[in-house]
């Protein structure tokens, strides 16, 4: 069972919007673009209503993706996951017992390649698809890799969501308030 069955996994960019998602009922929430020094309040704040936090290493202000970083979060904040494109992050995370999501961009064949490379180093636990609207490479990647596979990014409509589930997905990530109005638990 992944994420608790949440086929939506509403992601904060902004405060405010983490403050709409504590009030949600949502049990898995992300957490992108916020500063560091916010951190460790927002864990407490998610623990404090019941939510698992997952953290997007990469995107936190003032925070590198070094291995200092990686241990920080890990040892430090230790969110329910991490998403990250850097292989040293994932498995750091893995080894602390955190979940760790390898972020894999669909650029091209090259970058699908050498992502495909980074997730063999890393065996992330799940694998993240951006952008989240193309169904035909979310199976693709799941049977060559045999880890499931959540997608984000470009997802605009319901159509969008429901395509991706059918398409092999386990779950959509969104900052979009009004898609996680539509897939409640």
């Amino acid at each position: 069972m992944h994420f608790d069955n949440q086929q939506v996994i509403p992601a904060a960019r902004t405060v405010k919007q983490f403050d709409e998602i504590i009030a949600s009922p949502f049990d898995y929430i992300v957490l992108l673009e916020v500063h560091i020094s916010l951190l460790m309040s927002l864990k407490r704040e998610a623990h404090r209503h019941g939510k698992k936090l997952i953290i997007h290493a990469d995107l936190i202000h003032g925070l590198k993706t070094d291995n200092f970083a990686a241990d920080f979060l890990c040892n430090d904040i230790r969110p329910a996951g991490i998403i990250s494109t850097r292989s040293n992050m994932l498995m750091k995370a893995k080894a602390r017992g955190i979940m760790a999501i390898q972020r894999v961009f669909l650029i091209d064949t090259i970058a699908l390649e050498k992502s495909y490379s980074m997730i063999e180093t890393a065996q992330p636990d799940y694998i993240e698809l951006l952008p989240g609207i193309i169904p035909s490479m979310i199976q693709e990647i799941h049977e060559r890799t045999q880890i499931p596979v959540i997608t984000g990014g470009l997802v605009r409509t319901v159509d969008n969501i429901e395509e991706a589930l059918a398409g092999g997905a386990i779950a959509v990530t969104t900052s979009n308030r009004q898609l996680w109005e539509n897939f409640k638990k």
